[in-house]
């Protein structure tokens, strides 16, 4: 079976970083989707995929696919620049502000 390990991206609602320092494990599709004639709902006969295994690091996903037989690919993640400069209330009325005054 062929497997991706990945460190999951952020969620879009999100603003913080929450579940996404541990890495995934996910199982490629081995058969294809079939449409059902009577309802139209997409299904398959391969469950895999539906298994997600979570490790709190790349080298222990690494070890159970290779302890496993899987044949695998690591998703290395894209590092962020962190662009968010930590402020309080008060800055919006310092008098040093660089910023032009909006009220």
């Amino acid at each position: 079976m062929r497997a991706r390990i990945y460190q999951p991206a952020r969620n879009a609602m999100q603003s913080g970083t929450a579940k996404t320092k541990g890495w995934v494990l996910e199982f490629a599709q081995s058969s294809a989707r079939e449409v059902d004639p009577l309802m139209g709902w997409t299904s398959s006969t391969d469950t895999a995929t539906q298994v997600k295994l979570r490790f709190e690091t790349r080298e222990d996903a690494e070890d159970y696919a290779r302890a496993n037989g899987l044949e695998f690919e690591v998703l290395v993640p894209q590092s962020r620049k962190p662009n968010i400069r930590p402020m309080g209330y008060g800055e919006n009325f310092a008098t040093n502000r660089r910023g032009a005054w909006t009220h």
